[in-house]
């Protein structure tokens, strides 16, 4: 007889510096909820440089065609030179067109309360395509930097189509576009007329839809954030605008993030490796395990979903449990026993 529930294989990138300790934390979360999952355990970013001299190994890139779902810790990204970005090339890799940033008040009490914002972004075209160069002048090889962004038609159409049909999926009011059209009126003018198009060929009357521009965005994000619902914007403005967001609920380690394409989706904590508190058992593990959450929910565990959300809550604000960038004293593992504990005390 077969099983009705079958286990779900899926990649797991524990990722470089913090990220093999917050990756443990959150396995040890989903083991507590018996989430479905099978791990196909892969190495990429330093950690695959330093076995085998690529940031994404071979081995890596199978196993996720394979699987088509990855849950990822994060990966390290030299500065200013050295090899791109490894999250840049999976997304690029995959076709992983969407990358979803929810960013939700999980501690009250801070300066900005009930913040409940989506931000979905585009995430493989803009100023992100890397066709960049230096013009040599006087002998000084980096004389001038150039960098050549590009949106089209159907990437802008894709996008835009993800976030309406997103924001009526999950009850959404409002759907806000933005842009920069005023200025860069070719790259993202296009992302803005398609908006406007699909709008009115399919979501007139279904939702709400405003435009604005980034800057004024980033402006009205810190004086009323409560204005905005659902934000859909291009690569480059959606990772700074998201990052700001995350600001509004207590930084980055309370940021999860999923990159979804047509095949594949790839769940992630959206901070750093963190290498100054590698090791130190100090880092908070939250990013991931909402990140896992979401993962679930993509399963179409949403039970599962809700039920780690509820944990991670419960865990910080009736048993006050904190890591220390949240004014607490816990540890990755004791915030993660913790957990564990409620998961498996809220029934």
């Amino acid at each position: 007889m077969s099983n009705p529930n079958p286990p779900i294989l899926a990649t797991l990138i524990p990722g470089d510096g913090i990220g093999p300790e917050i990756t443990e934390a959150t396995l040890m979360a989903l083991d507590a909820l018996g989430a479905p999952f099978q791990w196909d355990r892969q190495t990429a970013g330093m950690g695959g440089v330093n076995t085998c001299g690529d940031p994404l190994p071979p081995e890596c890139l199978e196993s996720i065609r394979k699987t088509k779902l990855a849950l990822k810790g994060p990966l390290e990204t030299p500065i200013g030179g050295g090899y791109r970005s490894s999250n840049v090339r999976l997304r690029e890799e995959f076709k992983l067109y969407a990358n979803l940033r929810p960013t939700k008040t999980i501690i009250p009490g801070g300066r900005f309360e009930n913040i409940d914002l989506v931000m979905v972004r585009e995430n493989n075209e803009g100023l992100y395509m890397g066709y960049e160069h230096f013009i040599p002048i006087d002998g000084d090889p980096h004389a001038v930097g150039m960098s050549t962004g590009i949106n089209t038609r159907q990437g802008c159409r894709r996008i835009l189509e993800f976030a309406f049909e997103y924001a009526l999926l999950k009850g959404r009011k409002k759907v806000t576009v933005v842009h920069k059209a005023n200025i860069m009126k070719a790259l993202t003018g296009i992302f803005l007329e398609t908006a406007r198009q699909i709008y009115q060929d399919k979501y007139i009357g279904k939702i709400q839809f405003e435009e604005v521009i980034v800057d004024a965005c980033a402006m009205k994000l810190v004086m009323n954030p409560w204005q905005f619902d659902l934000l859909v914007t291009t690569n480059l403005f959606g990772d700074i605008l998201s990052d700001q967001m995350a600001g509004l609920v207590g930084g980055l380690g309370m940021a999860p993030g999923a990159n979804i394409g047509k095949d594949a989706a790839i769940f992630e904590a959206v901070h750093g490796s963190a290498p100054d508190i590698a090791g130190k058992g100090i880092a908070n593990p939250i990013a991931l395990m909402l990140a896992a959450a979401m993962m679930l929910d993509h399963v179409k565990r949403v039970d599962l979903g809700d039920k780690l959300r509820k944990a991670i809550d419960d865990t910080l604000n009736v048993d006050n449990i904190r890591t220390g960038d949240l004014g607490g004293t816990a540890g990755t593992m004791d915030f993660a026993r913790a957990l564990v504990h409620r998961i498996q005390n809220n029934g």
